[in-house]
């Protein structure tokens, strides 16, 4: 039986606050674009642009947030504002079914990630006693195992209450409000007296060491090939030929990502984590081209198990190597450059997919992803730490 070894009390209850936060969200992720386009009348396009909308924003606070946490020393009430914007604002559309309040709680609720990510994963780090890896794993763990549960909920109510979408939307409140209530209960780490003074990006990247630049820069060009998971659901489905079975496909990465997290965290604190992020981006090129030249069923399922392994190895991982290399007065700027970039690099690398779909299909896009991807994993190996 794995057991969850210098774990603190504190890592569990962020690890539960994003448990229920992600079983919430996950509830609404497969509903918001069929309520928009079934129930509500709106376009494909406008799914598109909400969706744009949505990411960058988060994007763009991500940076921001993390850096005034470090000038601030404080980082528990972001985490207050964050969930708590998200938790009460994503269920708005149960009580309101109309596009306008369907779009503002999406861009709100990315607001409120956009608050409280950075700050939170550099309070996590500050919680790690020479485990980051063990940290962000079990983290990581707890908030994939949300995206498990939630879109099951969704479908087995869909099936006894078909067409109440909105219903969704108010029973996602459920899991929101104990995500609410223990973020009340985060304590912020003890900060040094040197990380009190005033601080400033130009301090931060200063002082950084060489192999976090290098990090930064190789993670955001992976990020460019690293498209939304919404792409490997429509292949799956175009192999599948099956909606259910495309949805189930992803629920089943998720689960093999939740109960990977923990134990390659524990890996990666013994063999490093540049290692385990290299394995990881190979497995990720191997999956894309499986993906690319696969036509069989059964494959569609051992891909999106590889898939969640290699999920485990990237964002979980990557924080920890972060946190190893910054110190704790710059922690929140790092983590928040690191997702800043990354999530524009997603959201562009996505936006061009579609497009080299549109025009060649899923093979010329998916091979791509799979090139690059290998290209950088074999650039870090020539890279000295």
């Amino acid at each position: 039986m794995l057991k969850f070894k210098n774990i603190s009390r504190s890592v569990i209850i962020l690890g539960l606050i994003s448990f229920f936060t992600d079983f919430a969200s996950e509830m609404l992720y497969p509903v918001t674009p069929i309520f928009l386009t079934s129930i509500l009348g709106a376009s494909m396009a406008v799914v598109g642009i909400i969706e744009g909308i949505a990411e960058v924003t988060a994007g763009l606070l991500k940076g921001y947030f993390g850096a005034l946490s470090d000038r601030l020393g404080k980082r528990s009430i972001f985490i207050v504002i964050g969930y708590g914007l998200s938790g009460f604002i994503k269920s708005l559309p149960g009580f309101i079914a109309a596009i306008p309040v369907v779009v503002s709680s999406r861009i709100l609720d990315r607001i409120g990630k956009g608050i409280r990510t950075s700050p939170r994963d550099a309070l996590l780090a500050s919680y790690a006693k020479g485990n980051t890896g063990a940290v962000f794993g079990f983290h990581r763990g707890m908030d994939t195992l949300g995206a498990v549960i939630g879109p099951i909920i969704a479908i087995v109510f869909l099936s006894f209450f078909p067409g109440k979408y909105q219903w969704i939307y108010l029973l996602a409140l459920i899991p929101s409000l104990f995500a609410i209530g223990f973020t009340f209960v985060v304590k912020d780490a003890e900060v040094k007296v040197s990380s009190k003074k005033k601080k400033s990006y130009a301090q931060f990247w200063n002082s950084s060491p060489r192999e976090f630049k290098i990090l930064l820069l190789f993670f955001t060009a992976f990020s460019f090939v690293n498209s939304s998971d919404v792409f490997l659901i429509l292949r799956s489905k175009q192999v599948t030929h099956s909606d259910s079975t495309a949805i189930l496909g992803y629920v089943f990465y998720n689960l093999i990502f939740a109960l990977a997290s923990y134990p390659i965290g524990l890996l990666a604190d013994k063999v490093g984590k540049k290692n385990i992020f290299i394995i990881g981006m190979m497995i990720f090129s191997a999956v894309y081209l499986g993906f690319a030249l696969n036509q069989n069923f059964y494959l569609v399922w051992l891909l999106f198990a590889f898939y969640g392994i290699y999920a485990a190895t990237a964002e979980g991982v990557t924080k920890a190597w972060v946190s190893d290399l910054i110190t704790d007065e710059f922690r929140g700027s790092a983590i928040g450059l690191l997702t800043m970039l990354s999530s524009f690099a997603v959201m562009l690398g996505s936006f061009l997919t579609g497009i080299l779909w549109d025009a060649f299909g899923p093979l010329v896009p998916f091979a791509i992803s799979s090139i690059v991807s290998l290209l950088v994993s074999l650039a870090l190996l020539f890279v000295k730490k």
